[in-house]
C-alpha cells in the first residue's frame, strides 16, 4: 500500500469515525486491499483517533481460504477454529484485526468503510427492514439478522457470490438487519457518494426528532447520589453516573409504554456497552424513588451478577452508569441512539429488537467480550473514581492541585468565576486524563444559587460529590488607616461566607451518599492558609477570614461526623510563585512592598527574600505539597476538624 493510500485509508476512517451520524462509541470499522493484504482497523482502535498503527495487516490468500474452507459443526469449535485462521492470516501478530474482517474481504472494492449511522439502523431496526430496503434500495443486498462471526461471514460471502452470478457485479452496499451498513468503492470519494445517497433517500422518510432539554428534575439531588451509592457498595467499585435530561430521553422514560421501546437492545453495540436489561424507575417523589431504585438495583444484581448500565426515570430522563466517567458517556451516547433508533423506526412501521436467542449469544460471544473488556479501561491513582470539586481552580493554586489530582485519577469540576481561562483549563485536564474527565463550570463561591447550581450540575455530570475542596479565596492587604470597609467585607464575603455556602450543599449531598454505604466516607476541605494558624500584619482582613474558616472547620466536622463526612482544613505556606503572589500588577510581593509590610524592602526581590527566610526548608509551597495533604485527608478515616500544615516548617503547630 502506497503512502497516499495509508492517508487515504486513515483520513477515510477519521472522517467517519468522528461523525455521531454514523459511529458511536467508536463501532464500525474501515478497510483497504490490494490483491496480497488487507488493512482493517485493529481492536480497541477508535477511527475517529486512528493512524496507520491502528490496523492490523492480513495475508488474503489465506483469508480468502476461509469462504470455501469445511469448519466443525459445533459451534464453540468452529469459533475457536476461525480465530485461529485469523490469527494465522494476520501479519501484525501484536494487532488483534476487526470482529468483521473477513466480511471485508468479501468485497473486492478497495475501500470499505463499515458504520452503524442511526438514520440505517432506524431501517434495519423496524419491522419492514427487508421489504423497504427493496424498494428503497433495489442495487444492495440486505442480510437478514445472523449471529456474528463465522456464520454471518459464510450468510454474506455466500450471497455476494449470488449477486454476482445474478448481476454480473458485486454489491456496493450490504445492509445487516439489526447491525449497520457496510460500503463498498475503489475511492474515497466513491465511499461519500454512495453514504450521502443513503442519507438522502432515508431523510425523506422520516420525521424530525425532538428538541431541546428540560429543566433537571428537583428530586435528582437526593435520587442521583443515593442511586450512586447503591450501585457503588459492597465492593462494587465506584460507579459515575451520567443524567441526560433532553427532549428525546425524557418523553422516553415518560411511562412505561414508552420505555418498552427500548427496554431491548437494537444491535450488538448496544449490547456491549449498555448490557441487554435496563431499568425502569416510576415512582412518584424523591423517597420512594430511592426505596424503589434500591429495590430494583439489588434484584438485578442478585439475578444478573452486574449492575445494570442504563435507568431511565419517569419525569427525568435517562441515567447511564459508568465503572468511570469516560464508560459512562459511551453508555449515555450509546442508548441516546438507541432512543433514537426506537423513535425513527416509526416511519418504518414500528421497532423490531434483537430476539432473545440472538441476545444471548452477543452476551455470551468471546470477541464482544473482549471488546467491553477493551472499552471498559480506566485511570489508576489514589483517587481513582471520585468526583472530587475544586473552587478556584481555572489558574493558580486552583489549577495546581486540580491538575495533581486528575493524574490521581479524580474526576475533576473546575468551578471559578473565570469561564475563559475555567474552559481552557479543563480542557487541558482531559488531554492528561485517562478513563476519568473534568468538567468546568461557572460559579461565583459568594452567591448561594450559583453554588448550589455547582453542586447539582456536579450530581447530574458525575453522580456524586466526593470531595469539595474550597480553594478559592482573596488577600487584600493594608493597614487599619488604608484598608476599606469594602474591601473588608469582599474579602470575608469570598474567604468565609463562601465556604459555610460550599459546605452546606456539598454536605447534603454527601450526607445521602453515606446513608447508602456504611463504608463510604466523604470529604469537604478548606484550603486555608498559615494565615489561619498565626496572625499577618497588616493582613488581617485575610488572616482573619482564615481564622474564621479553621473555626467553620472544626465546627462542621463535630456536626458531620456521624454521618461519615470529615471536615479538615489544609494550611498552606506561601506559593511565591503563583499568581497570588507574583502577579507584576496585583500580586501580594507587589501589595507587601506598597505597604509597607516588609520593613526596609525597597524591591520586589526584597520582599520576596524576606518571606523566604523565614521557611526553615527554605522553600515556597507549591500545588503538589498541598495536593499530598489533601490525599492524606481523604485517605484517612480517623481525623476530622484538624488544620494541616504545609509550610516548610515555618508554621509549628503546639
Amino acid at each position: 500500500m502506497s503512502m497516499k493510500q495509508i492517508e487515504e485509508l486513515v483520513a477515510i476512517s477519521r472522517k467517519y469515525g468522528s461523525d455521531s451520524r454514523f459511529v458511536i462509541a467508536g463501532g464500525g470499522n474501515t478497510s483497504y486491499k490490494n490483491a496480497d493484504r488487507l488493512w482493517v482497523k485493529a481492536s480497541g482502535h477508535a477511527m475517529a483517533t486512528i493512524t496507520e498503527d491502528g490496523f492490523a495487516v492480513l495475508d488474503r490468500a489465506l483469508l480468502n481460504a476461509m469462504g470455501t474452507k469445511e469448519y466443525s459443526d459445533d459451534s464453540a469449535l468452529r469459533e475457536e477454529q476461525v480465530k485461529n485462521d485469523l490469527a494465522a492470516a494476520c501479519i501484525t501478530k501484536d494487532r488483534r484485526p476487526s470482529v468483521e474482517t473477513s466480511l471485508h474481504n468479501c468485497l473486492e472494492s478497495a475501500f470499505v468503510v463499515h458504520t452503524h449511522p442511526t438514520i440505517v439502523n432506524a431501517l434495519m431496526c423496524s419491522v419492514n427492514a427487508g421489504a423497504l430496503c427493496a424498494e428503497i434500495f433495489p442495487d444492495a443486498l440486505y442480510v437478514e439478522y445472523t449471529d456474528p462471526g463465522y456464520t454471518l461471514f459464510k450468510k454474506v460471502h455466500d450471497r455476494i457470490v449470488a449477486y454476482k452470478k445474478e448481476k454480473g457485479c458485486e454489491p456496493a452496499v450490504i445492509f445487516l438487519q439489526n447491525h449497520g451498513v457496510f460500503v463498498g468503492a475503489d475511492t474515497p470519494e466513491q465511499v461519500d457518494a454512495i453514504y450521502a445517497d443513503i442519507v438522502a433517500r432515508l431523510e425523506t422518510r422520516i420525521e424530525a426528532l425532538p428538541q431541546g432539554s428540560a429543566e433537571p428534575a428537583a428530586f435528582l439531588m437526593d435520587l442521583i447520589p443515593a442511586m450512586r451509592s447503591i450501585l457503588s457498595r459492597n465492593g462494587r467499585g465506584l460507579k459515575t453516573l451520567k443524567v441526560t435530561t433532553d427532549a428525546l430521553a425524557v418523553e422516553t422514560a415518560a411511562d412505561a409504554g414508552s420505555f418498552a421501546k427500548v427496554s431491548v437492545p437494537f444491535s450488538p453495540d448496544i449490547i456491549v456497552y449498555c448490557k441487554s436489561e435496563y431499568i425502569y424507575l416510576d415512582a412518584e417523589g424523591a423517597e420512594a424513588l430511592v426505596e424503589q431504585a434500591e429495590s430494583r438495583i439489588e434484584e438485578y444484581v442478585a439475578r444478573r451478577g452486574h449492575t445494570p448500565k442504563v435507568i431511565l426515570v419517569k419525569g427525568a430522563g435517562l441515567v447511564a452508569v459508568g465503572d468511570n466517567a469516560k464508560n459512562a458517556q459511551i453508555v449515555t451516547d450509546v442508548f441516546l441512539d438507541a432512543m433514537k433508533i426506537a423513535r425513527l423506526a416509526a416511519s418504518f412501521g414500528g421497532e423490531h429488537p434483537m430476539e432473545p436467542a440472538w441476545i444471548e449469544f452477543i452476551d455470551n460471544w468471546e470477541v464482544e467480550n473482549y471488546r467491553r473488556k477493551v472499552a471498559s479501561s480506566s485511570s489508576r491513582g489514589r483517587v481513582e473514581g471520585k468526583t472530587i470539586v475544586v473552587t478556584g481552580a481555572a489558574q493558580g493554586f486552583g489549577e495546581g492541585i486540580a491538575r495533581e489530582l486528575i493524574r490521581e485519577g479524580a474526576n475533576i469540576v473546575v468551578a471559578d468565576l473565570n469561564d475563559v481561562v475555567g474552559v481552557k483549563t479543563a480542557a487541558s485536564f482531559n488531554e492528561i486524563a485517562g478513563a476519568n474527565r473534568a468538567i468546568f463550570v461557572k460559579t461565583n463561591v459568594s452567591d448561594v444559587d450559583s453554588v448550589r447550581n455547582l453542586v447539582l450540575t456536579t450530581v447530574l455530570n458525575f453522580g456524586a460529590v466526593d470531595t469539595f475542596v474550597s480553594n478559592a479565596g482573596v488577600a487584600r492587604a493594608g493597614d487599619l488607616e488604608t484598608l476599606t470597609p469594602e474591601t473588608f467585607e469582599f474579602v470575608t464575603k469570598i474567604n468565609y461566607h463562601a465556604f459555610f455556602y460550599c459546605s452546606k450543599f456539598a454536605s447534603h449531598v454527601m450526607k445521602i451518599q453515606t446513608a447508602h454505604d456504611p463504608e463510604y466516607f466523604a470529604d469537604i476541605i478548606q484550603i486555608n492558609s498559615k494565615s489561619g494558624l498565626e496572625g499577618s500584619k497588616a493582613n488581617y482582613a485575610y488572616a482573619g477570614s482564615k481564622f474564621g474558616g479553621i473555626g467553620l472547620t472544626q465546627s462542621f466536622a463535630l456536626e458531620l461526623a456521624p454521618f461519615r463526612v470529615k471536615v479538615n482544613a489544609i494550611c498552606p505556606g506561601n506559593f511565591l510563585d503563583g499568581p497570588l503572589w507574583s502577579d507584576p500588577e496585583k500580586g501580594l510581593f507587589v501589595q507587601y512592598l506598597n505597604a509597607g509590610k516588609v520593613p526596609g524592602a525597597k524591591t520586589v526581590a526584597d520582599v520576596r527574600e524576606y518571606y523566604i527566610s523565614k521557611v526553615p526548608m527554605r522553600k515556597g509551597c507549591n500545588p503538589s505539597d498541598v495536593t499530598k495533604a489533601i490525599l492524606y485527608a481523604i485517605d484517612q478515616t480517623g481525623e476530622t476538624g484538624q488544620a494541616i500544615p504545609v509550610t516548610g516548617g515555618q508554621i509549628m503547630l503546639n
